[in-house]
């Protein structure tokens, strides 16, 4: 089962994919996919309701897919958490999670265009696991409960532009991540019972080319230390989205160019879908 959103922006409804792939109309159960949704135990409550026929097919051929959450009331997201990412990156591993924000606006859809901002150079592409926030976070006993706090996962494209984020920044990140269109998500929100987030594959591609190429089995801190962590510092609420870092292979190690527009970015993890993204200039 997978949860997506579909429509124009600003109008997309939700639908679940059941294990054949057809699509049903979730709006007998909500208005969208947030976190008003999956605090309510939603996701359990839609399979309930597709087992028992009461979500019916739907025809969404040709339609765009948007992010497959609502826009989320925080972005997380942590830097260098793969060891190689941190060394391509001149670094040494972190001791503590690093951490940053993205602007909620940054999301779009999995298929959306990215526009390079004006004056960029050094526009980059991540591939990111996403996690969705299920539960309220705040002060966690344990990594090991942090794990109930989760509604499911998708794939983010942490698009940086990487001279606004370390040689103008002022001593932070924000001005290399928030960016229009720099948090592509999707295509599709896999729950957390089915899906194993400790050991999944991760690749990204700059037109048909392999960039990245790594498994979560290498984060430095898993998604149950991150939201344990995190909570000691801040609530995380339902509906909010955390990235939780890249692994090496991206244009700032210096053995890639920077994406240009008309480049295409495709980003993939296994288990749950491959998302595609173009370059396009900030004025097209």
């Amino acid at each position: 089962m997978k949860l997506q959103r579909v429509g124009e922006p600003g109008r997309e409804r939700p639908i679940l994919l059941d294990a054949d792939g057809q699509a049903h109309d979730l709006t007998p159960l909500t208005h969208d996919i947030d976190g008003d949704f999956l605090a309510a135990d939603g996701i359990a409550r839609a399979a309930t309701a597709l087992a028992a026929g009461r979500l019916p097919r739907i025809d969404v051929t040709g339609r765009r897919i948007g992010a497959p959450i609502a826009r989320p009331g925080a972005v997380w997201c942590i830097g260098m958490n793969y060891a190689a990412h941190a060394a391509e990156s001149g670094s040494a591993p972190p001791e503590q999670p690093v951490v940053f924000f993205k602007a909620p606006n940054t999301v779009v859809g999995p298929y959306d265009d990215v526009r390079i901002p004006r004056g960029s150079d050094r526009t980059d592409w991540e591939v990111e696991l996403a996690v969705v926030i299920g539960a309220r976070a705040r002060y966690l006993d344990s990594p090991e409960a942090a794990w109930r706090c989760v509604a499911g996962y998708t794939i983010s494209n942490d698009v940086s532009e990487r001279r606004f984020q370390l040689e103008e920044s002022g001593g932070q990140w924000s001005k290399g991540k928030c960016c229009e269109t720099f948090n592509p998500l999707g295509p599709a929100l896999v729950p957390a019972a089915e899906l194993d987030a400790k050991d999944l594959r991760l690749r990204s591609f700059v037109n048909g080319e392999p960039r990245q190429d790594s498994s979560t089995i290498d984060l430095i801190f898993d998604v149950g230390y991150l939201i344990w962590h995190l909570s000691q510092f801040a609530v995380l609420e339902p509906g909010d989205l955390l990235n939780t870092g890249t692994p090496e292979g991206v244009a700032l190690s210096g053995r890639f160019p920077y994406l240009r527009p008309g480049d295409v970015v495709e980003l993939e993890i296994e288990g749950i879908g491959r998302m595609r993204q173009r370059m396009s200039a900030s004025d097209e």
